[in-house]
């Protein structure tokens, strides 16, 4: 006799708490294998596709295209056609980073109730749910999107607020009482914006996020410089006429990158503000921002401190191309502890970069061009570039700053310094 198996978006890894269904990869009355993707969805790290654990005939999903679903919710229902010994669906092992397929999703605590909103009588005047409110760091117990959306287009801090939930889940009903409660004095909101209202979701969230909370949380300071990179793209000549594969620019950048961090690690490091501390990292993890249909994503390419400018070209032309395709996944998109940005494609010479939290710097490198550069004592033209250095001011003084990008521009101006420090 067949068994009706319900599947649940599962924690897809790093923390995230839902998804958007980008395309449904199988229709009600399709046979699924086991660990066969059913849909592709989209979090704030990448887009992925989640396989299925269960085989046999889809017979509900649940989800339009473009709708978020909170992590546990349920995502499809499968008939299965033997019931798993004792009652339980037999899992397929691990499929996916992030989760394996066993029937467990008990363990998250964070369940979409099922019931309806609390109705609240109108003759009521809700009281307004007077709580401390919540460290910034502290995660809200809130995971329907919805929730958030309307806590978020009425101004309403959802860290003020009491769930009346299971644990303290924020509820609709609790932004809906929050915001019948008179305001201390009406705000002037103004007329709304006519125009197309574009939504801060997935990428484009997670990085207005992570931007927002950089500039609320880090004291940072920027200093630059121009340097004559002629010597350094005569360099990369020489190199690219030996055979072999083509070494990039960015990957020369890296590779000068790694070796000030050696010198200079206080900017390889983050703050722990918790415990009041600077924790300065033995590895270079090294960000690079990169442009793409989706918006711009900083992928990470581990142990660059270990990479030689050949490792470091191929490396960079994976993640670029992954990240174009829209397949990187959550783990080549986190865990960075520097951040290299060459702007200079975008064809500006300078910018201001914002620290990527929780690193604790990110250098800027403009475009490239013949400049009228004054060159062993006479007026010439030259290639120049700026250098721009944004840093968190709690891990360094601009003395270090200033330390670290020159030994940049020196190795950019005489690529043989580097050589004499390797």
């Amino acid at each position: 006799m067949a068994q009706v198996l319900e599947f649940k978006l599962p924690d897809l890894g790093e923390g995230l708490t839902e998804a958007e269904i980008v395309r449904w990869l199988v229709q009600v009355g399709d046979v699924v294998a086991v660990d066969q993707p059913v849909v592709e969805v989209e979090t704030a790290k990448a887009m992925v596709e989640v396989p299925c654990p269960y085989g046999g005939v889809v017979t509900a999903r649940f989800g339009e295209e473009g709708a978020e679903l909170p992590v546990g919710a349920p995502l499809i229902t499968v008939a299965v056609g033997t019931p798993a010994t004792g009652g339980e669906a037999e899992g397929s092992g691990n499929v996916l980073v992030g989760y394996g397929t066993s029937e467990a999703p008990a363990r998250r605590r964070r369940v979409r109730p099922v019931q309806p909103a609390p109705t609240v009588s109108a003759a009521v005047a809700a009281p307004a749910p007077a709580v401390p409110t919540r460290a910034t760091d502290e995660p809200v117990p809130v995971i329907s999107p919805l929730v958030r959306r309307l806590a978020r287009e009425n101004g309403l801090d959802l860290r003020e607020l009491t769930g009346s939930g299971p644990e303290g889940l924020i509820l609709r009903a609790d932004v809906e009482n929050a915001l019948r409660t008179p305001a201390p004095e009406p705000t002037p909101v103004g007329p709304p914006a006519d125009g197309h209202r574009i939504p801060l979701k997935g990428v484009r969230g997670a990085v207005a996020d992570k931007l927002s909370r950089s500039r609320r949380e880090i004291p940072d300071a920027t200093c630059w410089v121009d340097a004559d990179a002629t010597e350094l793209m005569r360099a990369r000549t020489a190199m690219n006429a030996t055979g072999g594969p083509k070494i990039a620019l960015l990957a020369l950048l890296a590779r000068i990158c790694t070796a000030a961090l050696a010198r200079f690690p206080e900017l390889n490091s983050t703050v722990d503000m918790e415990a009041r501390e600077i924790v300065r990292l033995d590895s270079v993890h090294l960000g690079f921002a990169a442009q793409t249909e989706r918006g711009l994503v900083v992928p990470v390419v581990r142990e660059a401190h270990t990479r030689d400018a050949e490792g470091l070209t191929a490396e960079f032309a994976r993640l670029t191309e992954t990240a174009r395709a829209g397949r990187l996944t959550p783990a080549e998109l986190t865990g960075g502890t520097f951040t290299l940005n060459n702007y200079g494609v975008f064809g500006v010479d300078g910018s201001t970069p914002i620290v990527n939290h929780p690193e604790a710097a990110m250098l800027g490198v403009g475009r490239i061009i013949p400049k009228p550069w004054v060159h062993e004592g006479e007026l010439a033209v030259r290639q120049v570039v700026q250098l721009s250095l944004t840093f968190d001011h709690r891990v360094c003084d601009g003395g270090t700053a200033g330390g670290f990008l020159r030994y940049v521009a020196d190795c950019v101006e005489q690529p043989a310094v580097l050589l004499r420090t390797l």
